[in-house]
C-alpha cells in the first residue's frame, strides 16, 4: 500500500510537470576522406564490406561506458546517429573508395558480388573510466577473404586507449573520432601493402 501511495505520488508530480525531462542527445562520427591515390593503376579488384561483428551492446545506439575491465554501462540520454557496426563499415566504405586504390568498394548486400570480403570484429567504442582519467577506447579488427581462393588471406587489428581531455560526452566522441580516423589509416595503408606484395590480375 505504502508503494503504491508513493508511485501514485511520483506519477502526479511528474504530471504536474515538476519532474525535470532529460534531453536525448546524438552523436555521429564523420572523418576526413582519404587523400586520392596518386596516378597508379588501382587493384583490379571489387571488395565487399561486410557486416562488422560486435558484442550487443555495440550493436545498440546508446554510449557505452566501462566502469572496470568486466563492468559496461549505457547512456540512455546519449546516443550515436546509428549503431556503432553500421558506422564504422560506413567510413571503412567511404575512407576505402575515396582512395580511388580499387576498381569498387560496395557494402554487403543482396546483389553485391565482389573478389574479397573485408569483415571484422568491432571490439571497443566506448568512454572508458579509469581512476587516472577518462579514456577513449577504440578497437577494430579486420580480416580479408578471397572468395575464388576461399580463405582468409589478410588480416589486422587496431586498439587505442586515447586519454579524454574533459569530462563531457562530447569530449569522448571527440576523441573516438581522433582514434577511428588514425585506426582506418593504418588499416586500409596495412591492406593496401597486402595487394601491393600480391598483385591481383
Amino acid at each position: 500500500m505504502k508503494r503504491l501511495a508513493t508511485w501514485t505520488m511520483i506519477l502526479a508530480c511528474a504530471a504536474a510537470g515538476c519532474v525535470k525531462a532529460h534531453t536525448l542527445r546524438y552523436y555521429t562520427l564523420s572523418i576526413p576522406p582519404a587523400a586520392a591515390a596518386p596516378a597508379a593503376q588501382p587493384v583490379p579488384a571489387t571488395i565487399v564490406v561486410g557486416r562488422l561483428n560486435a558484442p550487443h551492446l555495440l550493436r545498440d545506439d546508446r554510449v557505452v561506458y566501462a566502469m572496470s575491465d568486466v563492468e559496461l554501462g549505457v547512456d540512455e540520454y546519449h546516443r550515436w546517429s546509428e549503431p556503432p557496426t553500421g558506422m564504422i563499415e560506413r567510413l571503412l566504405v567511404e575512407r576505402m573508395r575515396g582512395s580511388g586504390q580499387y576498381k569498387a568498394v560496395q557494402r554487403l548486400s543482396s546483389t553485391a558480388r565482389g573478389d574479397y570480403i573485408l569483415r571484422g570484429y568491432l571490439g571497443a567504442l566506448n568512454e572508458v573510466d579509469d581512476p587516472a582519467g577518462i579514456k577513449a577506447r577504440f578497437t577494430l579488427q579486420l580480416e580479408l577473404f578471397d572468395v575464388k581462393a576461399g580463405n582468409v588471406v589478410w588480416n589486422d587489428r587496431y586498439t587505442i586507449d586515447e586519454p579524454v581531455p574533459k569530462k563531457t560526452v562530447t569530449s569522448v566522441v571527440q576523441t573516438l573520432q581522433k582514434s577511428v580516423n588514425a585506426g582506418l589509416d593504418q588499416l586500409t595503408g596495412s591492406l593496401a601493402q597486402y595487394f601491393a606484395a600480391h598483385p591481383t590480375h
